[in-house]
């Protein structure tokens, strides 16, 4: 059997990862996995930046708008169903695309899942009683005492998951019902994979990035966000809308903004959310990192001296 090969690309948001996809797919003649946690849903589209109908026509794509807010969507239920696509496009060719900025499903793909261990329903029930009376400050405050290592880890990396009650629960459940830190668990597990990586990150000077990210937000809003935020509005508690975009715009529904502000701040947050995925993705290892101006050929040959 030949081997084969993942090309995947990576970096922040508004670098131009799904335009250079695209040219790679043509290049290499195969398809592309998108891996961008906020496309899944089809109700989302200005929003998210999903590929427009050019784009899609241009080369196949896989995990884009196939999925409902109103569906639940794990990380886990991705890495099963993207293995399992590739195991076909790779009988067509040993050569694919995927593409995202989601750090974390990158990762599941790439990598997959520590193994923990079964948790007893009962303690499941009264982390979520004390969540229900207490908030997420109980979850925090847990996970905070329990395994400060991880906690901090997340405020540095990743400080969004430390306001998503289903994860912190999760990472609560396991500290006190195996008696022992979460992340104890990770990096113990071996998930074998019938691919090679090829990891190419795109980056570009801060001040560039964020200029592209402004532009994008404003191009955004010109194209409908806002309408499409109010559709939205009514399901504003859904876990698929908590996310930069959409929940400025509900806070400006709610009241508690005026519009001008609103964009400001969806911009703002976009940059941060850039920066850590700069952080998140810099720590991959054996990532080619190229300026988001690079000329093709470059990428071409990075990509063939590998293959």
């Amino acid at each position: 059997m030949s081997q084969n090969y993942l090309v995947t690309i990576v970096g922040p948001t508004a670098i131009g990862k799904t335009a250079l996809s695209i040219k790679l797919a043509k290049h290499f003649n195969c398809e592309i996995i998108s891996c961008d946690s906020r496309q899944f849903f089809k109700e989302m589209t200005i929003g998210t930046a999903v590929p427009n109908k050019d784009e899609l026509g241009a080369a196949p794509h896989h995990f884009i708008q196939n999925k409902s807010i109103f569906e639940n969507y794990s990380v886990g239920d991705f890495e099963i169903d993207a293995l399992k696509k590739l195991d076909e496009l790779f009988q067509k060719n040993n050569i694919q695309i995927m593409v995202g900025g989601s750090g974390l499903y990158v990762d599941a793909v790439l990598k997959g899942f520590d193994e923990f261990p079964d948790i007893d329903v009962s303690v499941r029930t009264a982390i979520n009683n004390k969540y229900e009376l207490l908030g997420i400050d109980y979850l925090q405050n847990t996970l905070k005492e329990l395994d400060i290592n991880y906690y901090q880890k997340l405020e540095t990396e990743n400080p969004q998951t430390l306001q998503n009650p289903q994860r912190m629960k999760r990472f609560v459940e396991v500290c006190i019902g195996s008696n022992q830190p979460y992340s104890s668990f990770i990096g113990k597990r071996k998930n074998k994979r019938n691919f090679t990586p090829i990891i190419i990150g795109l980056e570009a000077d801060r001040e560039i990035m964020y200029q592209r990210i402004n532009m994008r937000v404003d191009i955004m809003t010109k194209e409908g966000l806002i309408e499409e935020a109010e559709k939205l509005y009514p399901n504003k508690q859904l876990n698929a809308l908590q996310t930069v975009g959409y929940r400025e715009l509900f806070d400006y529904f709610d009241g508690n903004s005026n519009l001008d502000f609103a964009i400001e701040q969806i911009k703002m947050n976009t940059r941060r959310f850039a920066k850590r995925q700069m952080t998140w993705f810099k720590r991959t290892e054996n990532t080619t990192w190229f300026d988001f101006q690079t000329p093709l050929d470059e990428i071409y040959k990075l990509i063939e001296s590998k293959i």
